[in-house]
């Protein structure tokens, strides 16, 4: 019978030879991606391979120690041996690919739920992939719904992009233009400082959650780690660097991953043409598409509606999906941090995080 393979983040050669097997993947499933949100503290990457009669499958999580808020005296040794299991920041979820049917699919959940148990994996956390759309292959497995809408970019020709622009979209690009603003790319060291100084500021005004305040070995580890998959857009006004974003890519995608911008020069629209000119470069090399994300929250707020100024179309559908292993001791995490009281959280014992 087919189990599941784990393949750590030390193995990177073979890592990548699992992910090659899979035409679906991007750089959100590279050992590269994944190393900078090892160093940010979200537990340690590992990749699970299925390879079962006529379907393979693979899932990315980051494997995090379950959090234990009050003491239970004499159980407390062995609760802590517990952990559970989460999508690196941004997308993913199980990839599939062969023979795929309802019968291979039930032995999938079937091998996976036992190496969880055998683990002592108490739950997971997933954020599906929007634009691959693999948050319904698995509902055999787990819990998923479905939460709002994100902006993706059709890369096919430059004429289409400009074409898929909201006239206003149009007009602000015309404006920074017409202001002297420049969108450049590199990635030298000096620009990922300069990003983590006006992202820090960005940061600091909207008030964000410590988490957010990336340590420069974050930076550092998408400098060195993503060579082939990293670049830093960049909108200067004279000899000054207004605007800034990480742009991600890898097998056809494109992703708008991190931006920081200088207040004051918002009125010239510097991201507008950042983003107009990432996406051009993206088709110049053969990217098929340029997702941007959506609001925050999933929310149609003002973010997500800059980022529908990009693309008039249809959106991507962003979804989620739960998975509880052991009931048992999910509530019993529950109880001993939140006295079981409901949290609006997944998993409920980690609210506070």
């Amino acid at each position: 019978m087919a189990g599941i393979q784990a393949i750590s983040i030390t193995q990177e050669e073979e890592w990548n030879r699992c992910i090659a097997q899979f035409p679906q993947h991007d750089v959100y499933f590279t050992p590269g991606y994944v190393k900078a949100f090892q160093i940010c503290g979200d537990g340690e990457p590992v990749l699970l391979f299925y390879d079962g009669e006529t379907m393979q499958a693979m899932n990315i999580v980051m494997k995090r120690p379950v959090p234990v808020l009050r003491t239970e005296s004499a159980n407390d040794q062995a609760i802590s041996e517990y952990c559970d299991f989460v999508t690196p920041y941004g997308y993913g979820g199980f990839l599939l690919k062969g023979d795929i049917c309802q019968e291979e699919k039930n032995r999938l959940a079937h091998a996976y739920l036992d190496f969880c148990r055998e683990h002592k994996v108490v739950a997971e956390f997933n954020r599906y992939h929007p634009v691959i759309g693999n948050a319904h292959d698995l509902e055999c497995l787990y819990q998923v719904i479905d939460l709002g809408a994100t902006v993706c970019m059709d890369l096919s020709s430059k004429a289409r992009i400009w074409e898929n622009l909201s006239s206003k979209n149009r007009n602000m690009i015309r404006k920074a233009q017409k202001s002297g603003v420049q969108v450049y790319w590199g990635r030298e060291e000096r620009l990922f400082a300069e990003f983590e100084q006006i992202y820090n500021a960005t940061m600091d005004k909207v008030g964000a959650d410590s988490y957010y305040y990336f340590q420069k070995e974050f930076y550092h580890s998408i400098l060195y780690d993503l060579k082939e998959n990293a670049l830093m857009f960049y909108a200067k006004h004279g000899e000054k660097i207004i605007a800034m974003s990480i742009i991600l890519f890898g097998n056809g995608q494109m992703h708008y991953h991190l931006s920081a911008s200088r207040r004051e020069f918002q009125n010239l629209a510097p991201t507008n043409l950042l983003l107009y000119e990432a996406a051009c470069f993206g088709c110049s090399i053969g990217l098929k598409t340029f997702h941007l994300g959506g609001g925050l929250g999933s929310r149609q707020d003002h973010l997500y509606h800059f980022k529908k100024q990009f693309n008039r179309q249809e959106d991507c559908q962003f979804s989620i999906g739960r998975l509880i292993v052991d009931e048992q001791i999910y509530r019993r995490l529950w109880n001993l941090n939140f006295d079981g009281k409901e949290t609006g959280f997944f998993p409920a014992y980690r609210a506070k995080e």
